[in-house]
Order: C-alpha cells, then sequence, then structure tokens
C-alpha cells in the first residue's frame, strides 16, 4: 500500500504544536529536527502513534521525530504546511531555558547540515586513493587532479560553509557572514598575514583559515551581536548599504586579530583533548564508546561528537575514535537485525527487521534502532554485545577514518590509507566481527514477542487495557448508537477498525461468546468486565462474517487473537464496523483514556484504577 506522506506530514505538525509552535525546522538522514517555541504543547505519545513515525526524542525546546527512510518526503509535506522560520532560535520552553538541550541544538544546527558535503568530498578523495593504489589511475592524470581539487573544495571552503549554517541558525545576513569569513582565506589577505602585517600595534597571526571551523564560528557570533546593534541605531534609508559596510569594518579586523586566532587555538584543544583520552585509554576507548552509542544515538547525544570528528579530520587529516566505534555499532544493528529477520514469524517485523538491517549496514541506524532494537531489551544487548566485539577491534588496530560520515558497506572507502594498506583491511575486520558476533549474539537472546506481549511484560499492574484492533481511536460519545454513545451499557472507547481482526485488550477470562458471534464479553484479572462489539447493528448478520477464535470459559493472555472476521464483507453490506470497547461495571473504576487518533492493536487505550472500597 501507497505511503501517504502527507497525512503523516499533517499529523507530525499537528502534534508538535502547529505552524507557531515550530521556531526551526530541519531533517537529517532520518529525523525531522524542530526547535519549538513551548515544550508542553508537543504531544509525544500521539506523535508515536503517527503511521509513519518510529519514535520521537525531546528535551528542552529540541523535539526529533524519527521518520526513517521516508524522512525527505515527509519533510518536504511539511514545507508544504506552513512558513517555517528556519533561522532564529526557539524561545525556551515553558520560560525555563535547559542549557544543555540548547547547546546540543546550536551543535546540531551548525554541524549537521555540513555533513553531506563533507563526507561526499571525502568519500570521493578516498575513491582516488583507492583507485591510485589499485593502478586503475595515475595520480599525475588530469581526471585525478582535477577531481582531487573538486573534493577537496568541500574542506578548503570549510570555513564559507560553517558561516552559511551558522548565520542561518543566528538568522543575521548570510551573505555578509559569508563575506567576513571569506576574507579570511582570501589570497590578498593570506599574503598580507605572511608579510607580519600590524593592525593598531598589534601583530596578525599567519594562520591558514582555510579547513577551519571554529574561528569562522566565532566571527558569525561576533557578526551577530554587531549586525543587531548597528541596525537599531542606523538610519532606516541608508540601512541597506550602512549595516554591512559598518560589519566589515569591525568584524573582519577583530577576528584577523582575535577571533581567529582564539578558534584555531579551541579546535587544536579539542582535537588535543581527545587524543588525550584515547592515549589514556587506548583501544579501550573505541570499545567503550561502540558499546554506548546504541544509548547516545536514542537521545541524539552522539551529535555532540560531530565538531571534534570534523575538527579532527581537518586539522591532523585523521579521526581515530568515534568513526571506528560508529563502524563498529552501525554494523551490528544490521547484524541484530538480520537475526530478528530469521527468529520472528511476524511477518511485519521480519519486513521491517530486514529494511532496517539494510539501512543499518549502509551506515544509516535510526530505522534499526528505533524500529528494532529499542523495541527489544534482548536485541539492544545483542547490539551492545557485537559494539564492543567490534570496537575492541577497531580499536586494537588503531583504525583510523579520513571522512566524517556515518560508517557502512557503502562508505568503507573512508577508511583507505595510502601509506598503510592494512587500515582498510582491519575496517573489514571490524566490519566483520561486529555483524557476526550481533548477528549470533542476538540469535541466542531473541525470544520472538509480539508487541503488545512486550507492553504486557513491562507493566507492574493489571490497569491496562489495550486496543483490540488496529486503525481510528474515537470517543464512545462519536459512535452512531445511543447506547453507546449515552454510555447506557457502560463508559469506554471505540476503534474504527482497518483489518479483521480483534485481540484481547488484557489479560482475562472469557464470560461469553454471542451466538451472533458478532460480541465477545470477558471478565479481566483486575475485575474489568468488557464487551468487545464489533460493528453496529451485526447482530442481524447471525455470525455471517465472523470467526470467533476462542470459546465460553477460556483464560486468554493480553494480545491473543480472539476473533477473525471479514471487514470488506461488513462495509459491502452497508454496516457500520465502529467496534466500541467498553466497561459494563465501570462504575467501580476510575477512568484515564488515550487521545482519539490512530492506533495499532497492543497500545494503550485506557487505564482502570479501583475506587476506593470497590469490590
Amino acid at each position: 500500500m501507497a505511503k501517504n506522506y502527507a497525512d503523516t506530514a499533517k499529523a507530525v505538525l499537528n502534534h508538535v504544536g502547529g505552524e507557531s509552535n515550530i521556531a526551526h525546522l530541519e531533517h537529517c538522514s532520518t529525523r525531522l529536527r524542530f526547535t519549538v517555541a513551548d515544550a508542553k504543547k508537543v504531544n509525544s505519545d500521539a506523535l508515536k502513534a503517527i503511521p509513519g513515525v518510529m519514535g520521537v526524542v525531546g528535551s528542552g525546546s529540541q523535539c526529533q521525530v524519527i521518520i526513517g527512510n521516508d524522512v525527505i518526503e515527509v519533510y518536504d509535506e511539511l514545507i508544504k504546511l506552513g512558513s517555517f522560520n528556519n533561522g532564529g532560535s526557539a524561545p525556551s520552553a515553558g520560560g525555563t531555558k535547559n542549557l544543555s538541550a540548547l547547546i546540543l541544538d546550536f551543535i546540531v544546527g551548525i554541524f549537521q547540515p555540513l555533513v553531506p558535503a563533507i563526507a561526499g568530498a571525502g568519500i570521493l578523495k578516498a575513491l582516488l586513493s583507492l583507485l591510485v593504489l589499485a593502478g586503475i589511475m595515475d595520480s599525475g592524470s588530469a581526471w585525478y587532479r582535477v577531481l582531487f581539487q573538486a573534493a577537496d573544495s568541500a574542506l578548503y571552503f570549510l570555513p564559507i560553509m560553517v558561516a552559511v549554517t551558522m548565520s542561518t541558525k543566528l538568522n543575521c545576513n548570510r551573505l555578509v557572514a559569508v563575506a567576513s569569513v571569506g576574507a579570511l582565506i582570501l589570497p590578498g589577505m593570506t599574503a598580507l598575514m605572511a608579510e607580519g602585517t600590524s593592525l593598531w600595534g598589534m601583530p596578525i597571526q599567519n594562520i591558514g583559515y582555510s579547513y577551519q571551523v571554529f574561528p569562522a564560528i566565532l566571527s558569525v557570533a561576533f557578526l551577530y551581536f554587531v549586525e543587531k546593534s548597528v541596525t537599531k541605531i542606523s538610519p532606516k534609508p541608508i540601512r541597506v548599504f550602512f549595516v554591512p559596510l559598518i560589519c566589515f569594518a569591525i568584524v573582519i579586523p577583530v577576528t584577523l586579530l582575535i577571533l581567529g586566532p582564539v578558534g584555531f587555538t579551541v579546535g587544536q584543544w579539542l582535537t588535543s583533548g581527545i587524543l588525550y583520552l584515547y592515549g589514556r585509554l587506548g583501544w579501550a576507548a573505541v570499545a567503550l564508546l561502540a558499546a554506548i552509542l546504541p544509548f547516545m544515538i536514542a537521545t541524539g547525544m552522539h551529535k555532540a561528537l560531530v565538531p571534534y570528528a570534523v575538527s579532527s579530520i581537518t586539522e591532523m587529516g585523521t579521526e581515530l575514535l568515534y568513526m571506528p566505534a560508529s563502524l563498529a555499532h552501525n554494523i551490528s544493528e544490521g547484524g541484530a537485525c538480520f537475526a530478528v529477520a530469521i527468529r520472528t514469524k511476524n511477518p511485519d517485523t521480519r519486513s521491517a527487521a530486514i529494511s532496517a538491517g539494510i539501512s543499518a549496514t549502509f551506515g544509516i541506524t535510526e530505522p534499526a534502532l528505533y524500529g528494532v532494537t529499542l523495541q527489544n531489551r534482548r536485541v539492544l544487548l545483542g547490539v551492545v554485545t557485537g559494539s564492543l566485539a567490534g570496537g575492541l577491534v577497531a580499536g586494537l588496530a588503531g583504525l583510523k577514518a579520513f571522512v566524517a560520515m556515518g560508517p557502512g558497506l557503502a562508505g568503507m572507502a573512508m577508511f583507505v590509507d595510502v601509506e598503510n594498506s592494512m587500515n582498510i583491511v582491519w575496517a573489514f575486520a571490524g566490519f566483520g566481527v561486529s555483524m557476526l558476533v550481533s548477528f549470533i549474539s542476538t540469535s541466542l537472546l531473541y525470544k520472538d514477542i509480539s508487541a503488545v506481549e512486550a507492553t504486557a511484560m513491562e507493566r507492574t499492574d493489571d490497569s491496562a487495557v489495550l486496543s483490540p484492533l488496529s486503525g481510528k481511536l474515537i470517543e464512545l460519545k462519536d459512535v452512531n448508537d445511543e447506547a453507546f454513545s449515552q454510555e447506557i451499557l457502560g463508559k469506554g472507547m471505540a476503534v474504527v477498525p482497518d483489518r479483521g481482526e480483534l485481540y484481547a485488550p488484557a489479560d482475562a477470562k472469557i464470560d461469553t461468546v454471542f451466538d451472533s458471534k458478532h460480541a465477545i464479553s470477558m471478565v479481566c484479572s483486575n475485575g474489568a468486565e468488557l464487551l468487545l462489539h464489533v460493528g453496529l447493528e451485526t447482530v442481524r448478520l447471525e455470525g455471517k462474517y465472523f470467526e470467533p477464535q476462542v470459546k465460553n470459559g477460556d483464560n486468554v493472555k493480553a494480545g491473543q487473537l480472539l476473533m477473525k472476521f471479514d471487514l470488506d464483507g461488513l462495509k459491502h453490506e452497508g454496516f457500520d464496523t465502529v467496534t466500541p470497547v467498553v466497561v459494563t461495571n465501570a462504575d467501580a473504576y476510575q477512568f484515564d483514556k488515550a487521545a482519539a487518533g490512530s492506533v495499532k492493536h497492543g497500545d494503550l487505550i485506557m487505564e482502570l484504577q479501583k475506587k476506593g472500597g470497590a469490590r
């Protein structure tokens, strides 16, 4: 069935609080990244229930909606629904600033857009090196030299790209930012620095700003404050040229004298700090990082390592920690998914696991992480085991990465080292160990249980009533039958089904399977008496289209199939298929109901707590 990206986008927009609540919107390879004005307006549970949404990660003003491989299509539909401010930062959620969340949001906003260009250029360089090593291409040929310079441009002009992403994040003049930072690598300016030029008696340090990140960040941050201040005092008729004029005159000299050298030093310190940690822990650092990456990615904290990776590669040309650890983790996610695909008997789970496993093997882990790994603790343990083993191999070998990207099968050229041909061999060794260990451990650990059974196992009480059907959850008052809408038979919810399968909403004993087969009553383990009534007026069918799978007196578990019915047949006969789920002894219970919307069988729709003294 074709996916409806427009409906997914509309539902996502609604549950993040609408257009007015979105201060910033962008996407990465698998996630929609929202910066929201008020985090209290975000309905995470409703977002998770949307078909096509794999998970939600929220912290402070940042809300990440995990879509998977369809993220671009959903993003494109979102853009059609409103004018989102892809520049300014959001106000703090609820008036309270979460510093760590704001910092992470800022880092992601600056560095995430850089990754595709850096990764593409880096892989092109690596492939050129591979072709030379294989004797297929001559390093002195015109093709090699042209393509090498083309690949080098993304790194050489990294300060310019940072100026674009930084100015976009701060919502200041992008072209002025580009020109200000571009002045640092202008041939005439680099000649002045080489000559030992001074300003106001202060020498301009001779620093090569190409390939640098932090000088550009500081320069544009300073530009933001200068631009805002000058705009306030500038006469409106001349503002169009006066503000850029003053910005150039102030920002560029201050950057050359102070901010540029400070940013250059910060980059060196960051790289030195990580190398110190690597030197102290050695190979263990890679293994430990690989093992905890599933948890870091789940919370979005792995993005905090991107500045280090970019800085390390631009400073030293290599990266020793994050990329090797990511290789071990990514491939372990793939191995675990393939194990689940083989072990499971559920065709939907198998299909999702195969798709997610392929994505992870190629370096995109979110579909695997949110669609498979985090759904089952045993699978998560298999991934951690495989990541640790693969990380040990990478760490012991001193594996080096030469490109900042998500490591995977398509990007293994990122480990090509022209000075050490064994580096790529060790990369494939880590790849194989991660895949094999994760696959074997997950195969041994995995237990094929349904999502409903997993939900029931995680609960510590018997208050839950799960949806017996997949479809659309509605209030009883919206059912077109007074016996249900006026709660004459009891309180509850109703589901408009999209498939003909009725499942047990709780652990219970079957009280009655009606002779007309269209309804089942049961007594739950907490004493609640439930009536499941498939369709309205369907008693007139006298059992036609209904196939009960249980009988009176049976004990059933939550998620167990109770009935099959011909949904298309009911519709063809003109019957309303809405299925009320009614608590007939409702007076003895306090209710907490789920919000109306899309629902899958096994999702929580009600919680029942006995009133004091009720029996």
